[in-house]
């Protein structure tokens, strides 16, 4: 228990009422936050959220939630990234969206919903900040800013989810593949990509020889070095010119809501 200060409070709940300023937020105990949607409420907003943020390490390939399982809690990144992941009653499995630091996990939530049609697993590994969706339902009806952000966010992320349901039907693996390490590439800022090609393929909807003859390619126009368990991205101005329309569409969606 925290040691009663003069004035009646705990040193707890006197830390989290200190004053905190974008850029320099933290949780309780100092961890930094990074994670968009947490720098872009007003202070009085994040001191009411601030006691509720779990910080928490989460390595490539964390399973967050299950779907269609009770959600009990959410997750704001400060690094990494989490795929989104419909999967068949007969097994097969493909990526249906990305979240990064620009947002949120389970994002039903954001809508009252405590249930998902997708699981959701660290596709990249990073840290982030945990909050039970209960102490959440009870931080929002006294944080306008906040549950406006989730909202936004919540709908700007379907018009993704739809855009990647279309690219994925209708374009080849080669465009959907440099699609796929451009959006990766923008959350976790890095050239160099954790993954292998079995989890790559599943999250494409594809199978493994299929995704290394598209990967081949890429390396033979020194776009990208692969090996296993990792993509270098070498030159992303011809990554670019390599993927479909979808990722210009999807990065439009982004600046929209880099915008509020």
């Amino acid at each position: 228990m925290g040691k009663v200060s003069r004035n009646g409070g705990s040193e707890a709940a006197n830390r989290s009422a200190e004053p905190v300023h974008p850029g320099e937020r933290t949780n309780p105990e100092g961890k930094a936050v990074a994670n968009s949607l947490l720098l872009a409420i007003p202070d009085d907003e994040f001191h009411v959220i601030r006691p509720h943020l779990q910080f928490v390490c989460l390595p490539q390939r964390t399973g967050l939630h299950e779907a269609n399982t009770k959600l009990e809690d959410a997750y704001f990144l400060n690094t990494g990234m989490v795929s989104l992941v419909f999967t068949t009653r007969g097994g097969e499995s493909v990526e249906v969206g990305v979240v990064g630091n620009e947002g949120f996990t389970p994002i039903p939530i954001a809508a009252g919903f405590r249930r998902s049609p997708h699981c959701a697993v660290m596709q990249i590994g990073g840290e982030g900040f945990k909050v039970s969706v209960d102490a959440l339902e009870t931080v929002l009806p006294s944080s306008p800013r906040l549950l406006a952000l989730l909202h936004r966010y919540a709908a700007v992320h379907g018009l993704q989810v739809a855009q990647t349901a279309g690219c994925n039907r209708l374009h080849d693996l080669e465009q959907r593949l440099c699609r796929w390490l451009l959006l990766t590439q923008d959350r976790v800022g890095s050239g160099l990509l954790r993954i292998t090609h079995d989890f790559l393929a599943t999250m494409l909807g594809t199978d493994r020889p299929s995704v290394s003859l598209a990967a081949g390619v890429l390396q033979k126009k020194r776009i990208i070095e692969y090996a296993h368990g990792s993509v270098r991205i070498l030159n992303r101005k011809k990554l670019e010119g390599s993927a479909c329309e979808c990722y210009g569409i999807i990065q439009a969606f982004n600046g929209e809501l880099a915008l509020r």
